[in-house]
C-alpha cells in the first residue's frame, strides 16, 4: 500500500509541474513566517525610536536612515504574514494606489534630505507625511470595515 501511495505522489508531484514544486520548496512555515514579522516589526520599532538622533550634532542623517530602515522594516513585516506577492497585489489595488505611491515618494525623499538637501524641516515633514499615509492606507485594509469613510466624516465634521 505504501509504495503505491509513494507512486500516486509521485505523479502528482510531476503533474504539478517544476514552478509549483520551487515555490513549495520555498514557502514557509508558519511559525518561521511568525518569527520574521516578530524580528521586522521590533526592528523597525526600534529603528524607530532612533528619532532622539535627530537632536544630535550632525544626527540629520542617522534619524533619517534609521527612520527609513525601521519604516521599511515594518511594512515588509506584512510580507512575512501574507506573502510578498499578495502583499504587492494588496498594495497596488486602486483604492491603495496613490497611498502607495506617495508612500514611496516620501521615503526616497527622506533620504534625499539626509544624504543631500541636509534640512530637518523636510526630514520631519517627510516623516510626518509617511506616518499619515500609512494611517491612511492602513484605513482601506478590510479589517477595519467603513473606516475611511468614517474618519473623512469625523474631520468634515470637526471643520463645520
Amino acid at each position: 500500500m505504501e509504495k503505491l501511495l509513494w507512486v500516486l505522489s509521485v505523479q502528482a508531484n510531476k503533474e504539478q509541474g517544476l514552478t509549483m514544486q520551487v515555490l513549495d520548496a520555498l514557502s514557509l512555515s508558519f511559525n518561521t513566517r511568525l518569527k520574521w514579522f516578530e524580528i521586522c516589526v521590533v526592528s523597525g520599532i526600534f529603528s524607530i525610536l532612533g528619532a532622539g538622533l535627530l537632536w544630535l550634532p550632525g544626527g540629520i542623517k542617522l534619524f533619517e536612515v534609521f527612520y527609513t530602515f525601521g519604516y521599511t522594516a515594518a511594512l515588509a513585516s506584512t510580507c512575512f504574514l501574507m506573502g510578498p506577492m499578495k502583499q504587492l497585489k494588496k498594495i497596488f489595488e486602486t483604492k491603495r494606489l496613490l497611498s502607495t505611491i506617495v508612500i514611496l515618494l516620501c521615503l526616497v525623499l527622506t533620504l534625499c534630505t539626509a544624504f543631500w538637501w541636509h534640512k530637518k524641516g523636510l526630514a520631519i515633514l517627510f516623516c510626518i507625511l509617511q506616518f499619515l499615509l500609512t494611517t491612511w492606507y492602513s484605513l482601506s485594509l478590510p479589517y477595519i470595515p467603513y473606516a475611511r469613510v468614517a474618519v473623512i466624516k469625523c474631520c468634515s465634521s470637526l471643520q463645520s
